[in-house]
């Protein structure tokens, strides 16, 4: 077990700050839009990415909505996406250009790149490769703001993890969740659950830690809504909830990223010096992946529901900063396909948008429908929109492996509606910068710079906090004469110890606490941090706070 359950009590209380919201009239929103307190710092910043999302996808959501988006009133500019090594992003690098400033890998999270061959991404020295940085909810936390985040995915996921975790590989499910534990955040909302139950690899019940932290733990719509606490925690599917047009009937439980985006605000809004919230709407990007056009819509609609909460607030508050952006582009979807080669301009838009409109459900929740004999096939292809199939329709559902259903049922209705794709992988182009309010960025940005431009707005610099919330454990200790090893008794829970005459100290990885002994009274004292320590499998990485406590 090593330090885990020992320390289960140690919890950092925090406030919060915020209020709530709804979409606002253009001109109102223009004419408040720069009534911060200065144009340089803001009290909240409430950041929103739509996970894979793409230009094409806005333009299909708007004619299926048949109105105009709450993004529509914030688009200011837009924003390059490559990485260090490609011009077409993985969401974890795309994640930490975003929250830390910094370019990075496929598959890095909050540190930095090991490979660099983009044309002008500055190249990393070897001994600096893997190093953690720090992103933008840390130096909120440390800047005395309240901090959340959610997600429609499990908040270890790739996109919320680089806004609170460090971890070389994404996958690292345990490591990213045990430093959101340990991170102190006062809001976070999403799916999950799994990654914080006993079946951890580690043999700590993170499940326990979040209680002893002082957290409201709710499970469903109805104790979310209800809750009155400052530190919440949401956990409402063991790993991602489900899609907005699947929840009515699927999972009704659920609630939706409106409902979390708002709670989040009114819980964080409490915290008289401000906020920083991060919000994703995650299964955008999957159903991109599965080339699924109600998916996509479905979870884009629902994400811009939740832009008009950040919003109402926003236009209320006067001293907040909205930014939403997608990282990165997927699927290549276009309206239009070779059915319209030759008659792309007197095609009506109905044409394309009829045929969705039959579709009740996702062809993930349509498929979750399907009875084990499959005596419902086409009950179930109709909920996905295909309705009164052709026989060439009907064979081809017949004739399929009920694994591969969901690729012939997406392929058939994105020919019915004149959609067409491109690939069923991430794409490479600049996407639409859209934001509001006091300090916002505009124009064609790097990824990048969205990081600086909200820490800059918040008061702080990411490249200096980097410099005190990272350093180099080994080299630090032995500087100031102390002996070093890393403890790896327990494989799952490796410990930095550093040793003097008259001191021994212990720091384990991806908490806050630092264990102090005094060798000459045989005392230890815990000490709690607003920082966690990050071990990359090849160094420790700790605070300047923690060092000061060995001098």
């Amino acid at each position: 077990m090593g330090f885990r359950k020992k320390w289960l009590s140690y919890a950092l209380v925090g406030t919060l700050a915020v209020s709530s919201l709804g979409v606002m009239a253009s001109q109102d929103a223009q004419a408040k839009d720069n009534k911060g307190k200065n144009k340089e710092e803001v009290e909240n910043v409430i950041m929103l990415v739509m996970d894979g999302s793409s230009d094409d996808l806005s333009t299909l959501a708007r004619w299926y909505k048949g109105e105009d988006l709450a993004l529509d009133r914030i688009l200011t500019g837009g924003v390059k996406t490559y990485s260090a090594e490609s011009a077409i992003t993985d969401s974890a690098p795309a994640a930490t250009a975003l929250a830390t400033g910094n370019k990075s890998n496929s598959g890095y999270v909050g540190v930095l790149p090991s490979i660099v061959t983009t044309p002008g991404v500055k190249p990393v020295a070897e001994k600096d490769h893997f190093k953690p940085v720090a992103n933008v909810l840390e130096g909120a936390k440390l800047d005395g703001k309240a901090t959340g985040i959610v997600s429609t995915s499990e908040i270890q996921h790739a996109t919320p993890a680089g806004f609170s975790a460090h971890v070389a590989k994404r996958s690292n499910y345990d490591d990213i969740a045990e430093q959101q534990v340990y991170q102190n955040m006062d809001v976070i909302l999403g799916g999950g659950s799994d990654s914080l139950s006993k079946t951890r690899k580690d043999g700590e019940n993170l499940l326990e830690v979040v209680e002893a932290k002082g957290y409201d733990y709710v499970t469903d719509r109805n104790e979310l809504l209800k809750s009155k606490s400052k530190k919440l925690w949401g956990s409402f599917a063991p790993s991602a909830v489900a899609y907005d047009f699947d929840r009515a009937t699927t999972k009704p439980e659920e609630p939706t990223i409106a409902e979390m985006t708002e709670k989040a605000i009114n819980t964080l809004q409490k915290d008289k010096d401000g906020f920083f919230l991060m919000v994703e709407g995650s299964k955008i990007d999957w159903a991109a992946h599965a080339n699924d056009p109600i998916g996509m819509i479905s979870d884009f609609l629902a994400f811009d529901d939740a832009v008009g909460e950040a919003l109402e607030f926003a236009e209320k508050d006067g001293n907040t900063m909205v930014i939403a952006v997608t990282d990165h582009g997927n699927s290549g979807i276009t309206i239009g396909n070779k059915n319209t080669t030759s008659g792309y301009d007197t095609t009506p838009v109905k044409d394309y948008i009829e045929p969705l409109k039959e579709a009740k459900m996702t062809v993930e929740g349509a498929l979750s429908l399907l009875k084990a004999d499959r005596s419902n096939l086409l009950e179930v292809a109709a909920l996905y929109g295909i309705t009164n199939p052709s026989a060439a329709e009907i064979k081809a559902l017949q004739e399929t492996d009920t694994k591969k259903l969901g690729s012939i049922m997406v392929q058939l209705l994105s020919e019915r509606a004149n959609i067409g794709f491109t690939t069923g992988g991430h794409t490479g182009e600049d996407v639409f910068l859209y934001s509001y309010g006091p300090a916002k960025p505009t124009g064609l940005v790097e990824n990048t710079d969205l990081a600086h431009t909200m820490a800059k707005a918040m008061g702080f610099d990411l490249n200096q906090l980097s410099n005190k919330i990272f350093v180099n454990a080994e080299e630090s200790f032995k500087k100031l004469g102390y002996t070093t090893s890393i403890d790896q008794t327990d494989s799952a829970n490796p410990v930095f110890v550093a040793e003097s005459k008259n001191k021994l100290v212990k720091i384990p990885e991806n908490k806050n606490i630092v264990i102090v002994e005094n060798k000459n009274s045989g005392k230890s004292k815990t000490h709690e941090l607003n920082t966690v320590t990050v071990y990359n499998d090849r160094q420790f990485f700790i605070s300047e706070d923690a060092l000061k406590l060995a001098k």
